[in-house]
């Protein structure tokens, strides 16, 4: 899976997550996420460092993974507030 959004000297990627927690919260290994994923453990730690944001597919699957909504696992820094 390309790193669609991994840009070395300029961040695009916008999107904080709870990655990282959600993971440590199961005693999970980077590796191990990733096998559940069925991506490489270099596309979670870049999901995790906000170097890559997540496909729409793979956000579902994550959600489904840790049973959480997309948007308490995701958040978008550049959603405006529609009120």
């Amino acid at each position: 899976m390309p790193l669609a959004c991994y840009w070395p000297t300029e961040s695009i990627c916008n999107m904080k997550n709870r990655l990282k927690v959600l993971r440590a919260e199961r005693d999970w290994t980077q590796a191990q996420l990733a096998t559940r994923l069925d991506v490489s453990r270099q596309t979670i730690v870049a999901i995790e460092k906000g170097k890559y944001d997540p496909s729409l597919s793979l956000a579902f699957k994550t959600a489904r993974l840790f049973a959480q909504p997309i948007e308490t696992i995701f958040d978008d820094e550049n959603a405006t507030n529609e009120t």
